[in-house]
């Protein structure tokens, strides 16, 4: 069994993490980690469970990229030559969908990045924006009012 895991967004983008097995044994437990890779022999059969907790941060919430992989028992040392030579086909097949697998994965995590990163540039234009267009009221208005001194200041005042 096999856990793959990332924070992609959310605070300090850091949470904890406990696998338990059937027994209510803990396997791993992680604290503030921000991605992982983990990869265990099930010892029996049963439900494993798999924990992320945000408890150091509740305020804040956390969005987990996750992929389980569950896979086959290795081969056993017994079997005949035979049988390991008929299966080389079989066991090139499985090798390449868990490559495919592998890819996608990949693939899909990349775009998770992908739309995270372009929220945050886009959220940075709309502020670089916001900003320039707020220096240039002030530097409009500083110029009209510099106008305005000026001609006050040169005004001639009559006495009467």
């Amino acid at each position: 069994m096999g856990l793959t895991f990332e924070i992609a967004e959310g605070g300090f983008l850091d949470i904890d993490i406990t696998i338990t097995g059937p027994d209510g044994a803990v396997i791993h437990k992680g604290e503030r980690e921000s991605s992982g890779i983990y990869t265990f022999s099930a010892p029996t059969s049963g439900r494993y469970t798999y924990c992320f907790s945000n408890k150091m941060s509740t305020m804040t919430p956390k969005v987990v990229m996750f992929n389980l992989e569950v896979g086959d028992s290795p081969a056993k040392n017994g079997e005949k030559e035979d049988e390991v030579n008929h299966n080389n086909l079989e066991n090139m097949i499985k090798e390449l969908a868990a490559t495919l697998k592998t890819v996608k994965h990949e693939q899909e995590y990349m775009q998770v990045r992908d739309r995270i990163h372009r929220a945050i540039n886009e959220s940075t234009n709309s502020r670089v924006v916001m900003w320039s267009i707020f220096e240039a009221s002030v530097l409009l208005v500083m110029t009209l009012g510099q106008v305005y001194y000026l001609k006050r200041f040169f005004e001639v005042q009559r006495v009467v």
